[in-house]
Order: C-alpha cells, then structure tokens, then sequence
C-alpha cells in the first residue's frame, strides 16, 4: 500500500459496465495511479458477452472490486439498481466505465464529500457534464447550486437536467429519496425520467463549474460508446437546426408539464 494513498473510507466507487473491460480497466488505473483508494468497490455488469466478463473477473485479482452481474442484458436502469443496492458506504461515487479521472479531481471531490457532510440536504455533487447547467447560483470551493428555475422565459431545455448520469457523489440513500431507475427502457429516457424525479422530489445539488479539468470521456474504436443519438441532433447543417430549434421548444413544454403533472 502507497504512505501516500488517500482512501476515502465512507465512500463505495460504484462503476456500471458492459462489453468494455479495457475501458474498465483504464478507469481502476487511473484511480490507482491519482492514489485514490475507496472504502469499497462495487462493478455492476449488464450481461456482458462471456469473453468480456471473464476479463472483468480476472482485473478483480488486481484491483478488489465486488462483481454483481445479471444473465442478461436488462438496461442501464437495473444495472444502477442492482449495483447501488450492493452498496453499503454512506456515500456513491458513480462513474460509467468510459470516463477517466484527471489529477485535478482528487482535490475536488474532497471538497464535494465535505462539503455534503456539512450541509446534509445536498443530495449530489456533479463533476462533468457536455454543458454547464445553466442556472447556477454560487456555492463554494469552485461550486454551484443547481437552481431549477420553472418559469417559461427560463427557456433553456438544459434546466431540466439537474441530475445526469455522469460522474457525480451522491448519497447512498438516493433511491430511497428519489426513487428507483424505471428499468426496461432505453438508456437516455431512464437518465431524463430520473432528472424529473429529482427535481419532483424536490433534490438539491450542485455542479463544479470547471468540470472539464476533472474527467475525460474516452470511448476507442475497439470500445465504442454504446449509447447512440439521433444524427439530425448533432447536424449542423441549417435545415436540421431549424428543426431542432423547434423540437426543443417543444421538448421545453413537455418537460414542463412532465415535472408539474407528475407524468
């Protein structure tokens, strides 16, 4: 063991996988090499292919992680179930296997677990995003408190995502409080009907502003991402952003009447 490990003792490392185990593999590394140990380590997979699990089952020699598994593949909302119900810390760091720490994380997630045991209606911290949430209101030590703002002139469609399934620390009660993932569906509307959840719930969290300077997102040729998006969406071509700039005034409304009707 490091003299200069630092292990964060009520904190379990929660890491949902499936068919990646070389992106599994970088992510535990890249731990190990920042010096970060947890009180626990628990990889939920989702049905990987054979060859794969057993890849997974051999990296528990060097890095003594708990493995739960299913026979098949159920989706990404059981896989966060089954792999949060396995966990016995206060505290959840959730990261999906194809992200990576960068060195300046390690200073900050201290800050974000003090700060959660310090103020204890905080019920996650964020670390990355594709965009910065929009309404943010200071908080502390490079954070924000995510203020969901439900007037229609707070027209940004982004407001809705108070709670995202990238890297965050939560607490370990946070299916208690918001509720299980809706399992069965696809990957990106489990993500959404959590960020109503949460904000029907009334959670509180908050956001580290510079969140490029705490993880890469590193998905290979030989390990793609698995999760896919429409390709009008990410068009540039003007038609497709006439398009979408409809579709997400569109989208506005229905999340707005998803949060105050309870859909």
């Amino acid at each position: 063991m490091d003299v200069n490990e630092i292990t964060f003792k009520e904190v379990t490392l929660l890491i949902t996988h499936y068919n990646r185990s070389q992106s599994l593999e970088r992510l535990l590394r890249a731990f190990q090499l920042l010096n970060i140990a947890f009180e626990d380590i628990v990889v939920s997979d989702d049905g990987s292919k054979p060859e794969n699990l057993e890849k997974v089952k051999a990296l528990q020699q060097s890095f003594n992680f708990r493995l739960v598994t299913t026979p098949v593949n159920k989706g990404l909302g059981h896989n966060i179930n089954k792999g949060q119900d396995a966990v016995q810390t206060p505290y959840t760091l959730y990261v999906q296997e194809d992200f990576e720490p960068k060195p300046a994380f390690v200073q900050h997630f201290k800050d974000a677990l003090q700060l959660m045991k310090d103020d204890k209606e905080l019920d996650l911290a964020r670390f990355y995003a594709y965009f910065k949430y929009p309404y943010l209101k200071a908080y502390g030590k490079g954070f924000a408190e995510m203020i969901f703002k439900p007037f229609p002139w707070a027209n940004n469609h982004l407001k809705f995502y108070v709670y995202s399934d990238h890297p965050h620390l939560r607490r370990s009660s946070f299916l208690q409080k918001f509720g299980r993932y809706p399992e069965g569906i696809k990957g990106d509307i489990t993500e959404y009907r959590m960020a109503i959840s949460f904000i029907q719930k009334g959670g509180k969290g908050i956001f580290f502003e510079n969140f490029n300077d705490l993880f890469y997102q590193k998905n290979s040729s030989d390990e793609p991402s698995t999760m896919g998006r429409s390709s009008w969406r990410e068009s540039k071509n003007i038609a497709a952003l006439a398009v979408r700039a409809v579709y997400l005034q569109f989208k506005l409304l229905k999340c707005t009447g998803d949060v105050f009707f309870k859909r």
